[in-house]
């Protein structure tokens, strides 16, 4: 199993798997992809490490824990496409693109305003990282990306899941910032999700 309901990555078994898959020539578009997905990973790690210091929720540094699994699922594709790591040297809050950068900025300034802005921002973040997958996937016909970005994806869902249904016991209704309604309330109406492509 690849993914698990917290959204943990199983890379032992995703690397088997992406590794018995050839390795084909990719674009500037796939390149750009991963050397983007890598730090979007890293700062929702970075940020619920922040948000944990803060506010010492559990949701936060269970995620963080997860989204280290996710930023080391898209390592194992740099390292397979000889694509140099950006993260590699970066200490916590610290990026390359100047986007991300910005965003971290701006995500750790609103969260640290109350617990519910923190867990807003947790839901959003994980909004955000499910559309920018979808067009990442949209992006490339290698399989390899394609598995390990629907893990990302998947893991994503349930992070939402548990982000929102932790807002809604503390009686608050969080509304979608980045998804179509339509494609929220089915993610948030559905079960938390399990397995996926990496299972030996």
């Amino acid at each position: 199993m690849a993914t698990d309901e917290s959204g943990n990555i199983n890379t032992q078994d995703l690397e088997s798997y992406i590794n018995s898959l050839p390795a084909g020539e990719l674009t500037q578009e796939e390149k750009d992809g991963l050397l983007y997905m890598v730090e979007e990973e890293k700062l929702a790690h970075d940020v619920y490490t922040k948000l944990y210091g803060k506010w010492g929720l559990e949701i936060f540094k269970n995620i963080a824990n997860s989204e280290s699994t996710h930023v080391n699922a898209v390592r194992l594709l740099l390292e397979k496409y000889n694509i140099p790591d950006p993260t590699k040297d970066e200490g916590i809050g610290e990026f390359k693109n100047p986007k991300l950068q910005e965003l971290y900025n701006k995500l750790i300034e609103e969260g640290m305003k109350s617990e519910i802005d923190a867990l807003k921002v947790g839901a959003l973040i994980e909004e955000t990282d499910i559309v920018d997958l979808q067009e990442r996937i949209a992006q490339t016909n290698k399989v390899d990306i394609i598995a390990v970005y629907e893990n990302l994806m998947k893991g994503s869902r349930n992070h939402l899941r548990s982000f929102v249904k932790l807002l809604g016991s503390k009686g608050v209704k969080y509304e979608p910032q980045v998804l179509s309604k339509e494609e929220y309330e089915e993610i948030i109406s559905s079960s938390m999700e399990t397995g996926g492509k990496g299972k030996p």
